[in-house]
């Protein structure tokens, strides 16, 4: 039976890159740290690291074990912290990520609602650009998954939430803003200001400027949907985001959206969760509130 400790252990060694940096995020001195490796390695016939100069290089066998604790670890962890709720009269941890930083706004307008009718529930939302929202529901980092872009996977289950439309933003004294609408040509002559994402995830680029075979001139990127209109309103470019969006965020800024190609763009918000999961009730609860909640 191989316990949790040797794979702690590991991971930590992998994420520090030494065995002194790893025992002082442990706790543990250095020689009880590779005395416990070495008793593993004693009792399995195995190494699971070489050294390599000054620096360590798992084997095989470790880099097998080091799969296994990123994998179990974090399931672990949450168990851990889900029974320390218990413990403590609290109902269970609800951890929301992002792949959709202009659904913040949304995601704000739930979350009041929900923290006061569910106020024993833990409430933690993570959000990144690069997050890797599938893997990290799959790997019981978080327990709600909100992404426009959901994935067919069994052990999943994804529910769309809203609709809404992708429209560029520019200023309004810009060339199209005349236009009804935005044809892919419009735009090889333009700066795009896009979220900081890679190409395949910006449906402006695979489901529109790709398939045309057209290229925008040169394209930067904006951490925040405010810098993202405020530069817009600059003229330093044309930015893509919801058209609730902009309205909600440009409404005093001299911007106009404009239709990307004759039947626009469109998308739902989806909410991921663990399939089975969405049946545990302060997690149903947070999908009932979402399904009632539009944005504005």
């Amino acid at each position: 039976m191989i316990d949790s400790q040797p794979l702690t252990i590991l991971r930590e060694v992998a994420r520090t890159g030494s065995v002194t940096a790893a025992a002082e995020r442990l706790n543990v001195s250095q020689s009880a740290l590779s005395h416990a490796i070495a008793k593993f390695e004693e009792r399995h016939n195995i190494k699971v690291w070489m050294k390599d100069g000054r620096s360590l290089r798992f084997t095989q066998a470790g880099n097998y074990l080091l799969g296994l604790a990123e994998r179990l670890l974090p399931q672990l962890e949450h168990a851990q912290q889900i029974l320390s709720d218990f413990a403590d009269g609290r109902r269970g941890a609800l951890r929301v990520g992002m792949e959709c930083h202009p659904c913040q706004k949304w995601l704000m307008g739930v979350t009041g609602p929900y923290l006061r009718r569910w106020p024993d529930v833990d409430f933690e939302v993570r959000t990144a650009f690069r997050f890797d929202g599938v893997g990290a529901l799959l790997g019981h980092e978080i327990d709600l998954l909100i992404t426009p872009d959901p994935i067919d996977r069994p052990e999943l289950l994804f529910t769309p939430v809203f609709d809404y439309e992708l429209v560029l933003v520019l200023h309004e004294t810009h060339p199209l803003a005349g236009k009804p609408w935005a044809d892919p040509h419009d735009l090889i002559e333009e700066t795009l200001i896009t979220v900081p994402v890679s190409l395949e995830r910006l449906d402006i680029y695979g489901r529109f400027l790709v398939p045309a075979n057209c290229r925008p001139r040169q394209r930067i990127t904006a951490e925040t949907t405010e810098l993202m209109l405020q530069l817009t309103a600059a003229g330093r470019g044309l930015s893509v985001l919801p058209e609730w969006l902009m309205h909600e965020e440009g409404e005093h800024l001299p911007l106009r959206a404009l239709r990307i190609g004759a039947h626009g763009l469109h998308k739902s918000i989806h909410l991921g969760v663990r399939k089975n999961e969405e049946r545990i009730d302060y997690i149903a609860g947070f999908l009932d509130i979402a399904r009632n909640h539009q944005p504005a």
